[in-house]
């Protein structure tokens, strides 16, 4: 098994819920997130000390969910700040971006870090298009562009030319290039058309916030049968399942900083998304049907829904002490045979001490345990 530090970098100090998206930010203190950024910065490079395989960045727009507009911004922090840990950009929301800088960005963070990146070509949430003006009914296609002329852009030694239906280059031939040729891939995975699509890429799969252990196994069946016919066989490794976790010393003391952290994330930072979100889903094809759409409505759904007791029990959160998550995350193992777990650990406005307690408990009592599944 392989592990994930993922961090989401949460604005904590919001007084009132946002009720509309984007998000005023009247409130926002400059002086506070500097000292956030820091904090939050070296909570991610002490995942090294922490028996963790990545530490993985994201990016969103417009609101306090996080304040990674940039996630290669802080992939260039973490580089100066760790030596060994694998550098997960998880990452560019690659069809509102310009992917040649992209491709150039991603090949600085390889070379400077010798060879740790792992790139994620992200297609992003539905209501980001709105933040920077892009058609989510372009998106699926944008980000299947995007991705040939990223790699091309990495594994070509010679200046070539680009005439696609959506990016267009006269000549290209970036400097640096990538030490590994190429960067693994990740791309994510929640429903059959995205494991088709991550397999047909030859990336990896991630899969986050699970609603449902048989249709997550599902999807990664997809994925395995797509990549066979694509030519290749995906290995545990390509498997990434994310999860919300709170370690703590006994299990009521983690079940409560889980409560109060989920209650800040979902009645504060996810208020303003999942309005907007709705009505982006409603006026557009950003899936490709409506089994697809019925599958994300059903997702979000039910994770409000559900008690916390509920998310331990369907796998979606990890939360307890040392040995009752090693058996929640031994059981979720052996349900979908995947290789990598990425805990977000810094949920909501949870204090930081609580995190890098739970980070410490991981390293000392659950990865030792892990290693060898």
């Amino acid at each position: 098994m392989q592990f994930n530090l993922f961090h989401l970098m949460p604005w904590p100090f919001c007084e009132e819920p946002p009720t509309s998206w984007p998000v005023a930010n009247r409130d926002f203190d400059p002086h506070k997130a500097k000292a956030l950024y820091e904090t939050y910065i070296d909570t991610m490079a002490h995942a090294e000390q922490c028996g963790f395989d990545w530490v993985g960045c994201n990016e969103h727009h417009f609101s306090p969910y996080g304040l990674m507009s940039n996630c290669n911004l802080i992939g260039a922090a973490l580089v100066a700040r760790t030596s060994t840990i694998r550098l997960g950009m998880l990452g560019n929301l690659v069809p509102l971006l310009n992917p040649v800088r992209v491709a150039e960005e991603y090949a600085m963070i390889d070379v400077m870090s010798g060879g740790r990146l792992i790139a994620g070509f992200m297609r992003g949430i539905p209501h980001e298009y709105r933040a920077y003006n892009i058609d989510p009914d372009e998106s699926l296609g944008r980000l299947d562009e995007a991705a040939r002329l990223i790699v091309k852009c990495w594994t070509s030694d010679e200046p070539f030319r680009w005439e696609g239906q959506f990016y267009n280059f006269p000549s290209v031939s970036i400097w640096p290039r990538p030490m590994q040729r190429p960067p693994p891939i990740l791309m994510s995975a929640s429903n059959a058309q995205a494991a088709e699509f991550a397999a047909r890429h030859r990336a990896m799969m991630g899969v986050t916030l699970i609603a449902d252990l048989d249709l997550v196994a599902a999807n990664i069946a997809v994925y395995r049968r797509a990549a066979r016919a694509h030519g290749w066989e995906p290995g545990p490794a390509h498997i990434l399942s994310g999860h919300q976790t709170v370690i703590a010393d006994t299990d009521e003391q983690a079940q409560e900083i889980m409560r109060s952290g989920l209650e800040y994330f979902h009645q504060v930072l996810m208020r303003p998304q999942r309005q907007t979100q709705t009505e982006v889903l409603t006026g557009t094809n950003y899936y490709a049907g409506a089994e697809q759409k019925q599958y994300f409505d059903r997702r979000l759904q039910t994770l409000r829904e559900r008690t916390l007791e509920e998310q331990i029990e369907a796998g979606t959160v990890f939360c307890g002490s040392p040995a009752s998550v090693l058996r929640q995350m031994q059981r979720v193992q052996k349900a979908l045979g995947h290789g990598v777990f990425s805990l977000t650990m810094q949920i909501g406005n949870m204090p930081d001490a609580a995190v890098r307690h739970g980070m410490n408990l991981f390293r000392d009592h659950i990865a030792p345990q892990m290693r060898g599944v």
